[in-house]
């Protein structure tokens, strides 16, 4: 497992933190109790297997979602 926080560009309501959310604890390989995103400082944090899902993987789908990705960082667990 891996540990991940993703910066977000755009992250504007309390709305986009559970379309983001969700579409995160949807996708194979992430720790659904782990994800957690904090509208404050616009962060997405969860673990993931990086055997099952790809850390780009993840960032694709948050931009699907009509959000921005400023950066992300991640440290093995």
């Amino acid at each position: 497992m891996q540990k991940a926080t993703i910066h977000l560009e755009t992250l504007t309501c309390p709305s986009c933190v559970m379309k983001i959310e969700n579409a995160a604890k949807a996708m194979e390989g992430i720790d659904k109790d782990s994800v957690q995103v904090m509208f404050n400082s616009s962060k997405l944090k969860f673990n993931f297997n990086d055997n099952q899902v790809k850390i780009k993987d993840i960032v694709d789908t948050i931009t699907k979602l009509g959000y921005e990705v400023k950066k992300s960082q991640v440290k093995e667990l």
